[in-house]
């Protein structure tokens, strides 16, 4: 008996789930063309926030940081360009919650928001070694 049922096509007058199925899919579509106007627009903010920012270069290997003072000035967005030479480091600001991780050969921009005059201390938080502890720099900002 269990073989004997069948499944009937729905009748002309039943809702089919086609059409919700379909207004699903054009306001997923509407949303994320929404969305992806909204993160375009912010990236382009942010691009033009960063125009004018000092770029730095700036190398990890084990035990330091080259240059390990990085001066910059004050009141102006800053970009590192950081390239881990020998292992996979860490590089962390963590008075201004910013942290990136530090592939070998490659080179990493860390994006920083204009700072006031003072120092800010930065280390690598990806135990690279023995001497870990003291990779560690401090970006000095100046007016």
């Amino acid at each position: 008996m269990m073989g004997d049922s069948q499944a009937t096509p729905p009748q002309d007058d039943e809702p089919r789930h086609t059409t919700s199925r379909r207004q699903w899919l054009a306001s997923a579509a509407a949303l994320g063309a929404c969305g992806s106007a909204g993160l375009l627009g912010w990236r382009l903010a942010r691009a033009q926030d960063m125009g004018d920012a000092q770029v730095v270069q700036v190398t990890a290997r084990r035990f330091a940081y080259t240059p390990s003072d990085i001066v910059v000035r004050a009141g102006v967005p800053i970009v590192l360009e950081v390239t881990a030479m020998d292992f996979a480091h860490g590089m962390n600001f963590p008075d201004l919650g910013v942290r990136a991780d530090l592939m070998p050969g490659k080179v990493v921009r860390v994006t920083l928001p204009a700072q006031p005059e003072g120092i800010v201390e930065f280390l690598c938080d990806n135990f690279c070694g023995d001497d870990h502890e003291n990779m560690h720099g401090r970006l000095v900002v100046q007016a």
